[in-house]
Formats: C-alpha cells, structure tokens, sequence
C-alpha cells in the first residue's frame, strides 16, 4: 500500500521541477515580447523590466515597410505542406512495416530510423546540387523533398509502433469482411492513429517553421524567401533595431503556438497511448 505522505510529497516535488520548468520555457518568450514593444535604445537600458512608453510602431514598420506577409505565406505553405507530405508517407509506409513480415523488415526500418541519426546538413553541397539538376533552385519547390526527408525517420518511427499497438483483430475482421489492406488503412487505420498524427506533426512544426539552413542556400528569389529567413534582411551592417526583429519574431511565433493549442489533445492522447514507446 502506498505511503500518502510520500505520494504527496513526490507530487509537490514534481509540480515544483514543472513549475521551474515551465518558468524557463516562458521566460525566453516574455522577454521577446516586452522588448517587441520599447524603443531600441530602452532595450538595452533594461531588457527584462516592462517598457516605459509602450511603442507598436515596430509591429507597424515590418508589416509596412518589409515583405511579411509574403514572408508568412511563403513559411506556412511549405511547412504545412511539408507536414502533410510527411504525414501522408510516413503513415504509410509505417502500416506496410508493421503489416510486414520477413527478415527484410527490420533492416528496411533500420534505414528509416537511420536517418534521425545522420545529420542532414552534412550533405548540403550535394543537396544543393541535386536540386539545382531539378531546375528547383530559387523556388519553394526545392524545400519539400528536403523537409520530407527530415521529417520522414521520426514520422516512421513513432507510426509504426502505434499501429503495432492496434489490435489485430480490427485488421482481420475487415479482411473477413472483404475489404482491402489499403481500404482498411484508409477507413480504420487512419481513424485510429489520429494521435500519433498529431505527435508526429507537433514534432516536425517547430524544425521546419523555424529553419534557416536550407532556405538561406537554395533561395535568393526575395518573394520566395520564408520568414526566418526575411527576418534576417532586418539586421544591419554597423546596427540593427531589435525591437523590429523582436516584433517580426513575436509575429512569426504566433501561428506555432496556435497550432501547438489546436492539436496538443491529439499530442497528448498520441503520448499516453504509447505512439512514442520504443
């Protein structure tokens, strides 16, 4: 029988390390934000203490005088368009690895699982070439394969030990009942790993919303350019406004923390139903 005393005192101890925890996650935030809003010298007078005279005129210089929106659209098409390329592929080639059965099977999800291990960056110079044989370069184009291919090993992963936790005999009463594997997959599966579809999405969102890498080497095109990497047109050669860079940064943090709050039910049922055990 547990001991209440202890079970209350391990409670108090872990919402206190949650609590720190999450002090450290928002402070980072708190203090982009209160700075968004000062003129560029009280930054540096107090960066941490709430602005003196409030400024909005940051936010209303990077949506008048600079791309933003095309920046914004540019980001939010390749990214969510990457995630749905990820989720479409990954989910499948996950139910054909769980499905699967032969030696084989383990060293193809072996090459999958792989590719968390190897840096992708490490082969810019040849990634750059194949995309310019493409005809890709200087184009949105060019970052879909790539961020598919980062996202693809993380996406195999947690499906296809989620859809191993399915129990077989939904699979075998379709089958019975005349269906086909990719109907079942279609009509079952996919209702069924919701979850850990929105484990793997929540996963990939912040890498790719946030990379600067591949757009800074692939695009030169300024209304091709994402927003990370438009933010950077912002920094200047002997100063840089960071309240304008700090309000282009808020603004771009927004649409991750709404889709983080629309789908974090989906990431926490895909947690405790195990779509990351293993």
């Amino acid at each position: 029988m547990a001991n209440p005393m202890r079970s209350k005192a391990s409670s108090i101890a872990s919402h206190i390390v949650l609590g720190f925890w999450s002090l450290l996650v928002l402070f980072p935030l708190w203090t982009m934000l209160i700075n968004s809003f000062k003129m560029r010298l009280d930054i540096y007078k107090d960066p941490f203490g709430l602005p003196l005279k409030w400024n909005f005129n940051s936010y209303a210089v990077v949506f008048k005088d600079s791309n933003f929106l095309r920046y914004f659209q540019n980001s939010f098409f390749v990214t969510i368009g990457s995630i749905l390329i990820i989720l479409f592929f990954g989910s499948l080639a996950a139910y054909a690895l769980a499905n699967a059965r032969g030696k084989w099977v383990k060293w193809v999800y072996f090459f999958f699982i792989a590719g968390m291990m190897l840096p992708i960056k490490i082969g810019s110079i040849r990634l750059l070439g194949m995309v310019k044989s493409l005809g890709l370069l200087n184009s949105l184009g060019s970052l879909f394969p790539i961020y598919s291919a980062m996202g693809l090993p993380i996406a195999i992963l947690i499906l296809t030990d989620f859809i191993r936790t399915i129990p077989i005999e939904i699979t075998e009463a379709a089958i019975i009942d005349g269906a086909t594997r990719l109907r079942i997959f279609f009509t079952i599966i996919i209702r069924l790993m919701r979850p850990a579809l929105g484990t793997v999405a929540i996963f990939n969102l912040v890498p790719l919303w946030n990379d600067l890498w591949f757009p800074l080497i692939f695009i030169n095109k300024e209304e091709n350019k994402t927003l990370i990497l438009g933010v950077t047109r912002l920094f200047g050669q002997y100063q840089t406004d960071w309240s304008k860079i700090l309000a282009a940064l808020t603004l771009s943090a927004v649409p991750v923390i709404i889709l983080y709050l629309v789908m974090s039910k989906q990431f926490i049922k895909g947690l405790t139903a195990g779509a990351v055990k293993g």
